[in-house]
């Protein structure tokens, strides 16, 4: 699948993350198709996408979208309980939670639906891309990549890309260039058996546990450690204090 030729954007999974996914397509100018569980659920990523703190209406108010932009945008995203309304997207990006049977599960099923030239990509936080893939068909492994975003989506700049040894540049190249098109900065990331983590995670969690063991061994506070981190890299939060993230919308 060209970068050129993708027009329609599907995404398993809704709620906060799948959502800010979809809402930096439709701004971008895709149509989007967000599939998720139940009504209930298809009502909670309406509202995250449209109503939320990260949201079309307060990018609005925030003055970082146009009015008549924004309306473009909302009219774009389409909500769906059914996996086969999802056949005819171009792309599928994963969202569902962090459990692997579940991915793998999830996969394994809308493989057969979607159209055979259509890309996955899964949005894990860290889980091997390969792995994820395992249950995907040997003609589509080659279409398959990670595509990680960071929470809250719609404003967070990261994209990391990862590529297992079966994936082809060409899809490679339409991840990157599609995160390009949605405001992203893409790092492009080999996919690594046998850890967990791209670029963001390992290197946070190498220095959590740094910091953490400075706290254990009386050397600085953990209010001195956070305190030196936040001020010192410009980091909005650091390693023991309040934190954003999935759920907590920063």
């Amino acid at each position: 699948m060209r970068f050129e030729d993708v027009k329609t954007i599907g995404v398993l999974g809704g709620g906060v993350m799948g959502g800010g996914i979809g809402q930096v397509f439709a701004i971008a100018g895709y149509d989007v198709l967000i599939r998720d569980i139940n009504d209930e659920a298809i009502q909670a990523t309406h509202n995250a996408v449209v109503e939320g703190k990260w949201g079309i209406k307060r990018a609005v108010e925030r003055g970082k979208l146009e009015f008549d932009h924004a309306l473009v945008a909302i009219d774009k995203v389409k909500l769906t309980t059914e996996v086969k309304d999802l056949a005819q997207c171009d792309i599928v990006i994963e969202a569902i939670p962090e459990k692997l049977e579940l991915k793998q599960q999830v996969w394994g099923e809308v493989d057969s639906v979607i159209k055979p030239e259509a890309i996955f990509a899964s949005n894990t936080s860290g889980f091997v891309i390969a792995e994820v893939a395992a249950n995907v068909s040997a003609a589509r492994k080659p279409l398959f990549v990670g595509m990680h975003y960071s929470n809250p989506v719609p404003t967070m700049k990261m994209l990391e890309v990862i590529y297992t040894p079966d994936t082809t540049e060409e899809t490679i190249d339409t991840a990157k260039r599609l995160g390009e098109k949605t405001g992203k900065v893409v790092s492009l990331v080999r996919d690594t058996p046998g850890t967990y983590g791209f670029l963001l995670n390992r290197i946070f969690g190498a220095a959590r546990r740094e910091a953490m063991a400075i706290a254990e061994q009386g050397i600085a506070t953990k209010e001195d450690i956070d305190k030196a981190m936040i001020t010192g890299r410009n980091w909005p939060s650091a390693f023991f204090g309040s934190r954003g993230g999935i759920g907590k919308e920063w």
